[in-house]
């Protein structure tokens, strides 16, 4: 019997990846990385605002060039063995689209605006749009709509981002029929299945972003999100009132599609999902597991039995949904909102003078001068990490707070800033390094506190994602300040095998997705175990980093 292969495509911040995997036994055979040309380039975006856009020509010529250089390593005849097609993406990412369902940035009217590309799920512009949902939402004497969201509704997500873009550009107001999310445009695009009011939206998205929900009979009413502002009216009907789970097709694989992709043409492409969820399944999540997605942000997953939830509302998470990661499970979702990117953003502050100096020196060749620059700044995390793992645990020592980019979890505040407590003259860079590393291990530790003070029970943590591969130090300290042990998976990229997975039951290999998963989920390749002493310093840190907190948290609102 010939074996089986999927491809799953993870659409990170940076890059698409594409992995074929085999579907018999898990097996990675091969993998392909695009970055988005735009993006790097910096084009878009303006971090000063907390603005970050992307255009969806970018994901269509990355993954082009992904898949083609994943199929470019496999052995002959592989590629006419793949059965199927799954993707996660990055999200809330949302787009206007016209009636058509094309992203109004791929038309020559908006091929520069960037109101009219996918609004990337750092993007913290609607933070205003996210106060007024937040204040009808609760204050308008009918449903609280944001109650299985946890309670708090955020900029990062589809309402707030849309209702910002509306007031903003009137251009795209006018040319905007429906809005997708990036997850669910990628399999339409693929399937030639993009009508907007048709096509196959995630429940994923739906559930954790959109504030739709069974209950109310899909998104919020009419009367509700009009009620917020006129310019909301009509939308809804636009949109959609059914989702799917990511185990269900979204259809076929176009010819064109086919073609240029270098695949066979009609093999089942799934519904997407958010790569956090599908990263959790490719890391074979279960019941009292907690995955750590752990990258520029983080995002944490844990699924859920109905009679453990029963009508139990979670408070201060980003959503309980009904099979938003694994179907027959309510889906949890909470995350921090700056995690790895709190680490760049001191290696841009330490790097200020190699970009703003070095350039202009006289009498050093040009291309000698930008070797220099990547090679110092290649080396700062390197040597900042191996200079602070040597430093003491100083219990009054810096202490900082992670909310660089806002705080996701618990109870979503982007309006809130990062801080660094306790600087003297004799302050070194690696001390500040080790402070900020400390103080997003508490934020990972005010996470699994908020899911146990509600009820959710947690046994052991798994860890995905680029930092739980490269920097022992960080983990480390995470698992020390968890005071649990921390799995790594072994994987390299669990999100495109968790899509991958995905593809395998949409593809009719495996029946349902805790099967597929069985079969050809990650296995775990180290285990960082908590210090018992570090343990009960950093307990006591804990308690200050909470107790700075909430003292600053009036400052910055004021």
């Amino acid at each position: 019997m010939s074996e089986k292969y999927v491809l799953g495509l993870d659409f990170g911040s940076d890059s698409v990846r594409a992995l074929v995997v085999n579907a018999d036994s898990g097996e990675e055979l091969s993998s392909g990385v695009s970055f988005y040309r735009r993006w790097m380039e910096g084009k878009y975006c303006q971090p000063s605002l907390n603005q970050f856009r992307q255009h969806p020509q970018d994901y269509l010529d990355s993954m082009t060039e992904a898949v083609k250089e994943a199929l470019d390593q496999c052995s002959p005849g592989v590629r006419d063995r793949i059965a199927g097609i799954g993707i996660d993406t990055t999200g809330s990412t949302p787009c206007a689209v016209n009636r058509e369902g094309v992203p109004l940035a791929l038309l020559d009217e908006f091929k520069e605006n960037p109101n009219a590309m996918f609004i990337l799920w750092k993007d913290h512009t609607a933070v205003e749009e996210a106060a007024e949902i937040n204040e009808r939402a609760w204050n308008w004497g009918g449903v609280d709509y944001t109650k299985y969201e946890g309670g708090v509704y955020s900029s990062e997500w589809f309402w707030a981002k849309i209702l910002h873009t509306l007031r903003e550009d009137e251009k795209v107001r006018e040319a905007a029929f429906s809005w997708v999310e990036h997850c669910d445009w990628i399999p339409a695009v693929l399937t030639g299945r993009t009508d907007p009011l048709t096509m196959k939206r995630s429940r994923c998205a739906a559930g954790h972003k959109a504030m739709w929900h069974e209950e109310w009979g899909g998104l919020p009413p009419e009367e509700f999100l009009a009620g917020i502002d006129p310019l909301l009216a009509g939308l809804r009907e636009r949109l959609y009132e059914k989702t799917y789970t990511s185990d269900e097709r979204a259809g076929e694989l176009t010819e064109e599609w086919a073609e240029r992709l270098g695949l066979p043409a009609g093999i089942a492409v799934a519904v997407g999902a958010f790569d956090a969820h599908l990263g959790a399944i490719g890391a074979g999540i279960k019941e009292r597991t907690l995955v750590k997605i752990m990258g520029t942000s983080t995002c944490d997953i844990m699924i859920a039995a109905y009679e453990v939830i029963g009508k139990k509302l979670i408070r201060g998470i980003c959503g309980q949904v009904d099979g938003s990661v694994i179907p027959g499970y309510i889906g949890l979702e909470a995350g921090q909102s700056g995690f790895g990117d709190v680490y760049a953003w001191f290696r841009s502050i330490l790097s200020w003078p190699l970009r703003s100096i070095i350039p202009d020196l006289e009498g050093i060749d040009d291309g000698l001068k930008g070797n220099i620059i990547k090679a110092v700044e290649k080396q700062i995390p390197v040597r900042l990490t191996e200079e602070a793992e040597k430093l003491p645990l100083e219990e009054s020592g810096l202490l900082a707070l992670d909310w660089l980019n806002g705080r996701r979890t618990p109870f979503a505040d982007q309006t809130l800033k990062g801080a660094i407590i306790g600087l003297n003259l004799g302050t070194t860079a690696p001390a500040v390094f080790r402070a900020l590393v400390e103080a997003t291990a508490f934020g990972a530790r005010a996470i699994n506190e908020q899911f146990i003070n509600e009820g959710v029970e947690i046994d052991e943590v798994i860890a995905i994602g680029g930092i739980s591969k490269k920097n022992e130090f960080v983990m480390q300290v995470t698992a020390d300040v968890l005071n649990m042990p921390v799995k790594v998976a072994e994987s390299e990229q669990a999100c495109a095998l968790g899509a991958g997975i995905t593809a395998a039951v949409a593809a009719g290999i495996y029946g349902d997705l805790r099967k597929a998963a069985e079969k050809m989920a990650s296995p775990y390749t180290k285990t960082y175990y908590p210090d018992k002493v570090r343990a009960e310093q950093y307990q006591r840190l804990y308690e200050r980093y909470k107790r700075l907190g909430n003292d600053l948290t009036g400052y910055f609102k004021n």
